[in-house]
């Protein structure tokens, strides 16, 4: 099993969205970042856990888990004119973005805000915390992993 970290702004779709999802499942769709794609495309496995970030809000942060239920397939929207992740350069049988499906596992009960997160030294070398990085989606260590899930006071995942 590998761990992720996926950021979704909270005002476009979050962890309450996901909870609210029929079975608390949701395709995960709109990554535009070749990276990202990578990571989900060709690294993401069924049964995989990630956290779930809210981003570009008032307290960004690390708000839950959600599990991988759907390995990676071609992305829909971006073949929908009417959708904000169109992209004319890809399509149906040449397809360049792809999502992957996700189910809500739990929230935690409080936001572990990212000014917290870098202040510690466990995670001085976590992805998320590099400057300058932008990713929608990122590998997280396992060691990062079971550090965050003890700082939420969780013991479930």
């Amino acid at each position: 099993m590998r761990y992720w970290l996926l950021k979704s702004e909270p005002e476009v779709f979050g962890i309450v969205d996901l909870k609210n999802r029929p079975k608390k499942t949701e395709h995960w769709d709109g990554v535009r970042n070749y990276q990202a794609r990578n990571f989900m495309r060709d690294e993401m496995k069924l049964g995989d856990l990630a956290f779930f970030y809210h981003s570009n809000c008032k307290e960004p942060g690390i708000v839950g888990v959600v599990e991988v239920v759907r390995e990676a397939y071609p992305d829909f929207t971006a073949h929908d004119p009417e959708s904000p992740y169109f992209d004319s350069r890809s399509t149906p049988d040449n397809p360049r973005w792809f999502m992957i499906d996700i189910r809500f596992k739990q929230q935690f009960r409080h936001v572990l805000r990212l000014e917290d997160l870098k202040k510690c030294i466990e995670l001085d070398d976590m992805l998320l915390l590099r400057r300058g990085n932008r990713l929608s989606v990122m590998p997280i260590d396992k060691r990062h992993w079971q550090f965050i899930i003890r700082l939420s006071g969780d013991t479930k995942s």
